[in-house]
């Protein structure tokens, strides 16, 4: 077990690693990043880098000039290049960074000749990984790093960056410390007990109630978290020809699919992304579900099938002008009774105002001229358990949530303990096991192999 992250100065890695930071594309990006890290970096830029005049190799400074290759003396490329010294920088390491020209070629060669001069490539997430081992970071703002770079929405983003500020760490470390304040009073008891004053059960019980309230309502935020983060598949389904595209179209304000008067124009899935009140949300139009003979209608809808078991929540459009009708209901048996279903009239402009004509529309609206749009979101947010988020300052990730759950449920048995009024070394046993959790979600305690499954997930290069 890892105990904790490290602190103060730490002996440098044995080896210098390497990786292209940026994002690579042909014909996309002005510039490129190499990044070093390790103690031959400085080493390797000098041995790559001319840079003219009189720069000083200062730390934290830029320098111009051109990376070389030593073999030939050939210029790669013009470029800048900064130093970061141990410990001012990200890994706690001596760092540099080659800012290349974008594209495929320039960056590459830089990436193959600094990798020639002695480092290797780096792992995914490698450098944040350094960066915990070396005291720069705890663990859950690593995670937040990985999460703000695949952050889908700005919401997502704001997490993300309460994350990095150290608001979970925080948090977390706070109600840790009011458990170990507890096992240590408990823990005194159990070996000094006729020389200390008595312990007030009830108050111990009291504060690891209020703990494990915390942890809960984490886990509950966690789930608008996830969200946030992870957005949501949302499978439209109907009838042939009450306006699917027209909806899809309408909310992802372009025209993705083609809508005309012919039912059965759509044969295969059309997926759509978009953020809705901070929700990124994938729509995908499906084919219209019927009885046909044509083969390729036949694929569409057997794919839209599938899509409609895969999907996190299902939207329902029938045609108010037509009512519900017996195919609607099938359709609406068809939806899995796990997944979220709103039941939603399409085509409100070809009715007079007043009553819904059909009772099981949860919604009407007009995909033709977007009347109803705004409380046809709110209605899918909520069937998809959105409630406000607002208030939302942190919010656990999935393995976050594991030990929180795990913590929590552990101060349950501890409380159990109490409640059987047994002696003190029995409540400890599970209150070790609570602060013990929620010293993994920061990194207090924690093994190499979970430091590999965290670091793995993230981007080479980062």
């Amino acid at each position: 077990m890892i105990q904790g992250p490290l602190r103060g100065p730490q002996p440098l890695s044995a080896d210098t690693i390497a990786a292209i930071a940026t994002a690579v594309a042909a014909g996309e990006g002005s510039v490129a990043i190499v990044r070093l890290s390790g103690p031959a970096a400085e080493a390797i830029g000098r041995q790559l880098f001319v840079a003219p005049g009189r720069q000083p190799w200062d730390s934290h400074r830029v320098l111009y000039g051109h990376v070389r290759d030593p073999a030939t003396g050939e210029r790669v490329d013009e470029a800048l290049l900064l130093l970061m010294r141990a410990p001012r920088s990200f890994t706690r390491e001596d760092v540099v960074e080659f800012h290349c020209h974008g594209g495929l070629i320039c960056v590459q060669r830089v990436l193959e000749l600094v990798l020639a001069a002695g480092a290797r490539r780096a792992l995914p997430g490698e450098f944040s990984q350094r960066a915990f081992l070396n005291g720069r970071l705890d663990l859950t703002r690593a995670e937040a790093i990985s999460q703000l770079i695949t952050a889908r929405s700005r919401r997502a983003a704001q997490l993300a960056i309460a994350g990095l500020d150290g608001g979970l760490q925080r948090r977390i470390t706070a109600l840790r410390e009011r458990l170990l304040d507890q096992l240590a009073e408990l823990e005194a008891r159990v070996d000094f007990e006729e020389d200390l004053p008595p312990l007030d059960g009830a108050m111990v019980t009291a504060e690891l109630q209020a703990v494990r309230g915390e942890l809960e309502q984490l886990l509950v935020d966690a789930s608008q978290g996830q969200l946030l983060r992870e957005g949501l598949r949302v499978a439209i389904i109907g009838r042939p020809n009450v306006g699917k595209s027209s909806l899809l179209n309408r909310l992802s304000r372009c025209e993705r699919a083609i809508v005309t008067d012919l039912p059965g124009t759509t044969r295969d899935l059309v997926e759509s992304e978009l953020v809705l009140q901070g929700v990124p949300l994938t729509l995908l139009d499906t084919a219209g579900i019927r009885a046909t003979d044509d083969q390729v209608e036949r694929l569409g809808i057997e794919r839209s099938r599938a899509a409609l078991q895969a999907a996190d929540a299902v939207l329902l459009l029938f045609d108010l002008s037509a009512g519900w009708t017996a195919e609607d209901q099938a359709l609406r048996a068809l939806v899995p009774e796990a997944v979220p279903l709103l039941i939603v009239g399409n085509k409100a402009d070809q009715l007079d105002a007043g009553p819904l004509p059909a009772p099981e529309a949860e919604v009407r609206i007009s995909a033709l001229s977007g009347d109803g749009q705004e409380q046809l979101v709110e209605a899918l947010l909520r069937c998809c358990g959105r409630s406000g988020d607002q208030g939302l300052q942190v919010a656990l990730n999935g393995r976050q949530c594991e030990l929180a759950a795990q913590a929590a449920a552990s101060l349950a048995a501890s409380l159990e303990a109490a409640a059987q009024q047994l002696p003190w070394d029995f409540w400890t046993i599970d209150l070790r096991a609570a602060v013990r959790a929620l010293g993994e979600i920061t990194g207090e305690a924690v093994s190499e192999a979970v430091l590999d499954r965290v670091f793995a997930r993230f981007c080479i290069g980062k």
